[in-house]
């Protein structure tokens, strides 16, 4: 498995799908529904979206865990990034969110998928910093490079410079918070609309970035670490060019490949000589999705990338000392043993708070 690019991701069915309103105050990529359009033929209209995606990931190569939700008070449930993200060495982070009516997307059956099908150590909760009024929305509001260990953030009500900095503590990553405006000084909600970062290629819309120091600091950060930087546009970040996100796939033969995922508007939006740029480190990968992206969020919003080592297929044989040691199948605490050897729990994860 590449360290920036997964070969697992967590894909959100969600069956009840429609641009949140909730969220549209600050997200200027957010639009209304066309005319005379009902809830339930936009999100038939999504859904077909959402199987095209999970699909086209799978005929990648790419191992696609997807979660259905039926839930309708989760219009935006479709973008887990936003609660969730997971990191080599078996770490995972539960976030703050913004909007009240998205705090319910976090979903323990999807944690508990994670430890039972990868090596898990330790979950870090910061969702108990909502009442305060501080958030930081994930993948959304950070796009991490996890080979150097930055945080690249676009400061906003999603993204809290103080829970930044302390998940960079926690998970040991640089943090680098900066201001990003459109050219109608309209702040960038998310930081995953301007900015991908990939094993050797880095889409990013530096002219966003409204301090002209910093900005050169954040160019300087990406090159220093030998990516290609395609440049984008506003124009283009309006067509969700920056909203990509690279993953480790396999060919038929078993062979690794490296696969930009992103809409089919998002690739239409890029130049030729930007194309091939991509294309010299990664394919890209592209599907249609204008109904999801009436929802201010395109195809990197919609996964969850699993950067945990999975759990190899089959119980492991105990050792004759294990045994020995497992002899009655009642430990003290009263808890049964499994088959008089491995403890039942249903949760051995340490969970830091």
């Amino acid at each position: 498995m590449s360290a920036q690019a997964p070969s697992a991701v967590i894909l959100i069915r969600a069956e009840k799908f429609v641009p949140n309103p909730a969220t549209a105050a600050d997200n200027a990529f957010q639009q209304d529904v066309p005319e005379g359009q009902s809830a339930e033929a936009t999100s038939a209209r999504a859904l077909a979206e959402m199987d095209a995606v999970a699909q086209a990931l799978r005929d990648a190569g790419v191992r696609v865990h997807v979660f259905g939700d039926s839930d309708h008070t989760r219009p935006d449930s479709v973008f887990p990034n936003n609660w969730l993200s997971t990191h080599p060495g078996g770490y995972v982070a539960v976030y703050p969110m913004y909007a009240s009516n998205r705090r319910h997307e976090r979903r323990g059956d999807i944690l508990e998928m994670l430890k039972a099908d990868y090596r898990l150590q330790t979950i870090v909760d910061y969702s108990g910093l909502e009442p305060d009024g501080i958030f930081l929305e994930g993948t959304g509001a950070m796009v991490l490079d996890h080979v150097s260990r930055v945080a690249y953030t676009a400061v906003s009500h999603r993204a809290d410079t103080h829970v930044l900095e302390r998940f960079c503590s926690d998970f040991n990553y640089e943090p680098m918070p900066f201001d990003a405006v459109d050219s109608g000084g309209v702040p960038v909600y998310h930081t995953n609309v301007i900015a991908c970062i990939g094993t050797d290629v880095a889409l990013v819309a530096l002219d966003l970035i409204a301090d002209e120091q910093r900005r050169q600091e954040v160019r300087e950060r990406l090159e220093v670490t030998g990516r290609e930087i395609v440049e984008l546009s506003e124009d283009q970040v309006r067509e969700f060019a920056g909203n990509a996100v690279e993953l480790c796939g396999r060919t038929p033969e078993g062979r690794k490949r490296y696969i930009m995922a992103m809409s089919g508007r998002a690739r239409r939006s890029l130049t030729g000589e930007q194309l091939t740029v991509i294309e010299r480190s990664c394919e890209i990968v592209s599907v249609d999705i204008p109904t999801i992206e009436l929802a201010g969020g395109s195809v990197r919003c919609m996964i969850a990338g699993v950067h945990l080592d999975p759990r190899p297929v089959g119980a492991p044989s105990p050792t004759a000392t294990a045994e020995a040691i497992d002899e009655h199948p009642v430990s003290a605490d009263g808890q049964v043993e499994d088959s008089g050897r491995r403890r039942r729990s249903l949760d051995r994860t340490p969970v830091a708070r």
